[in-house]
């Protein structure tokens, strides 16, 4: 594109912004555009003037709207924990939710592409999303999401979720008191079907506490989960997959700390209760877990434990994943167990850990 073409575009996107009394900020080095929003003034509205690779700088305040992101490259960009995006009042709930898909959805921020037309990188920073009755950030036919320094807190469903996607980047946020998880990457929440490969989603150095399950991966492949922080959970980390092909699994889980994830959470109809869990595998394949520090997961479930493979609810076995090199202690009723007798290649090599079931898988 000739620099003359895009600093037309640039124009453009000022000119929208300004008919909608929104202030935008060209860059002549990229022809993209800062839009900011101030309290009081609309992100949807915003983001609905936006172009693609633009930015939307959303200011320090509490907004009570749900905000819809169709564009590729956009960016939605708070200015930390105060910038605040929350359910409107009761009083102006049900026209609320009638404008747009992700306010009927019952989610804070959307990001929605189509099965013929993905939306790609689009970046979201810095800034709260809290109280929606389904999702904080719900993402779908995505590829290259970016979500960093996000405070997704006391939504009823998930903090941060992602179906159909690809190559999704979770980084350095904050997800706490959830309905179920913190974190959430799946093939499709609306029908069955095998694992799905995400591409190398990427869940990394996130503090995760207070949900029903801290990081969930249900029925998709090559991912990493690495480097987060997860207590107070019901269940720290949970791979979930089933009979269908292909399996959920080829990820790998490493360099967490996993400590006292000891809320009671009761039993589902897909799920029994769950309490003190560490790491639990279920339906997986050729996952590694490594390298992870898994400490007082205690609790008296079918699930509890540090580490647990765990024939999935369908039947479906855990094969050929390997467990090396955790520090599990404090565990109970076991460290480490493989529940799953039936599956077959699974190992366990160098963990340092008190008890395992059967005897002895643990180092020394």
């Amino acid at each position: 594109m000739s620099r003359r073409h895009m600093k037309c575009l640039a124009g453009i996107t000022v000119s929208t912004a300004t008919a909608l009394g929104l202030a935008a900020v060209p860059s002549a080095a990229s022809g993209h555009s800062d839009l900011v929003v101030h309290p009081g003034e609309s992100i949807q509205s915003a983001v609905d003037a936006a172009r693609p690779g633009d930015t939307v700088v959303v200011l320090a305040g509490t907004y009570r709207e749900s905000v819809l992101i169709t564009k590729p490259g956009l960016t939605l960009r708070g200015t930390g924990e105060r910038t605040v995006i929350a359910p409107p009042a009761a009083k102006g709930a049900k026209k609320a939710k009638a404008a747009n898909a992700c306010a009927t959805g019952g989610n804070g921020i959307c990001v929605l592409g189509t099965k013929s037309r993905t939306v790609d990188d689009v970046r979201i920073r810095s800034l709260t999303v809290s109280g929606f009755d389904k999702s904080g950030i719900w993402a779908s036919w995505t590829d290259g999401l970016s979500v960093r320094r996000v405070a997704a807190g006391k939504n009823g469903t998930w903090g941060i979720a992602q179906e159909r996607s690809t190559r999704g980047d979770f980084r350095h946020n904050t997800a706490t008191g959830n309905g179920d998880a913190g974190i959430f990457v799946a093939n499709s929440v609306s029908e069955e079907g095998g694992a799905t490969d995400t591409g190398g989603t990427l869940v990394v150095d996130n503090s995760v506490s207070g949900n029903r399950i801290g990081v969930t991966a249900r029925r998709v492949r090559n991912l990493v989960i690495d480097g987060n922080t997860l207590t107070g959970n019901c269940s720290g980390v949970f791979v979930v997959g089933d009979e269908s092909k292909p399996a959920a699994g080829a990820m790998t889980i490493s360099g967490n700390r996993i400590v006292e994830n000891n809320k009671f959470c009761p039993a589902t109809p897909r799920l029994s209760a769950i309490q003190g869990s560490g790491i639990v595998l279920t339906g997986s394949e050729a996952t590694v877990v490594r390298s992870n520090v898994i400490r007082d997961n205690v609790g008296s479930t079918p699930l509890s434990g540090g580490i647990l493979l765990f024939k999935s609810f369908v039947g479906a076995l855990n094969t050929d994943n390997t467990i090396s090199r955790n520090l599990v202690q404090g565990n109970k009723p076991a460290d480490l167990a493989n529940r799953d007798t039936s599956g077959t290649g699974n190992t366990f090599v160098s963990n340092t850990c008190g008890t395992s079931v059967p005897a002895g898988m643990c180092a020394g």
